[in-house]
């Protein structure tokens, strides 16, 4: 079983507009789709849509919509009950993918909280094959929660083996899943990191890493991402899935690197397919595949995802993994 944590979900609104978006302007909007969401729950429900056994980890009261959606969904949860309704997330898309985001900051989660939808984590987690934990922070949060999670989960008497951990974030929540003694027993730092370009850039930065790149140059060039993939994993990470945009994708563990692309597709909304490719990832491990074919499953699912509409996650039979080309890389 996977397992995810999302500490800041969502009701997330996708509205279509019929053109590029103007600004200061009246629009009328295609269509509007809602679904639950943030990043731990939108690998869940990817998970649930290709037959995976999963539970989303998540605050929120028992009658917020967010959690009605997941009933609605069919998408197991386990949730804290807390007394402030869940954030709205609205995605603004243009023909041909562009994506606007506009997020709410969330309810503030209390340090009590906080120990408590850890504590119900580690409870539910016992027996998982992996522990997701994916997405911003609310208010109230400190930046290191994740690794202090992953530290938890490592010292806890599971009594059926530790989890792998993976972790989806950005900004200082992902800086900190970093940083830290690599050497140290139960380390903070995850199994599996999934950064997008412009994340990996300031991962490879905080990590020493020599040849300053930008997320634009880190897309152009698959040798200087996985150059600078590299350097994060040396740093202690296990492995680096680094999402490329159009571009494809890039996995570096300790003993190789290959780059993964997709034939071009008519994109349609971009939110969630970070999400899908890690679903994608992770569906693929739970079968036993090699890294390689880890990487295949995620890009074909993230291409997939972006020729979706709004935050829909698309089914392992909605994929073409068979379309995905497979290419060694150089780390250094």
């Amino acid at each position: 079983m996977i397992v995810t944590l999302t500490a800041n979900p969502s009701l997330d609104r996708t509205v279509a507009l019929p053109g590029p978006l103007e600004r200061g302007e009246v629009q009328r909007a295609v269509s509007v789709r809602q679904e639950s969401g943030g990043k731990g729950v939108n690998v869940s429900r990817a998970l649930v849509t290709s037959g995976l056994e999963t539970l989303a980890v998540l605050p929120g009261a028992e009658t917020d919509p967010v959690l009605a959606g997941l009933r609605e969904e069919g998408v197991p949860f386990a949730s804290l009950a807390i007394h402030e309704p869940l954030r709205t997330n609205v995605a603004l898309t243009e023909p041909g993918g562009v994506t606007t985001k506009i997020n709410e900051p969330g309810p503030v989660l209390a340090e009590d909280a906080q120990e408590a939808l850890i504590s119900l984590l580690l409870e539910r987690s016992r027996g998982a094959s992996w522990v997701v934990l994916a997405g911003s922070l609310p208010p109230g949060v400190p930046a290191d929660f994740y690794a202090t999670v992953t530290r938890r989960l490592r010292n806890a008497d599971a009594g059926a083996g530790v989890p792998m951990i993976a972790v989806d974030s950005s900004g200082a929540p992902l800086a900190a899943a970093v940083a830290g003694d690599a050497t140290e027993a139960a380390s903070g730092k995850p199994d599996l990191l999934k950064p997008n370009a412009e994340e990996l850039a300031e991962l490879a930065a905080a990590a020493g890493f020599s040849s300053a790149s930008t997320a634009e140059e880190l897309e152009a060039d698959p040798y200087a991402a996985a150059a600078a993939a590299a350097a994060v994993v040396r740093s202690g990470v296990g492995a680096v899935l680094a999402t490329l945009g159009s571009k494809g994708a890039v996995l570096v563990t300790a003993d190789g690197a290959w780059l993964a692309t997709h034939p071009p597709v008519t994109a349609v909304s971009t939110v969630g397919a970070g999400d899908s490719s890690l679903a994608g990832y992770l569906l693929a491990a739970s079968q036993g595949a090699a890294p390689a074919d880890c990487l295949r499953q995620a890009v074909a699912h993230g291409a997939a995802a972006a020729s979706l509409p709004g935050s829909t996650v698309p089914a392992v039979h909605q994929t073409t993994p068979d379309a995905v080309t497979i290419t060694a890389l150089r780390k250094d």
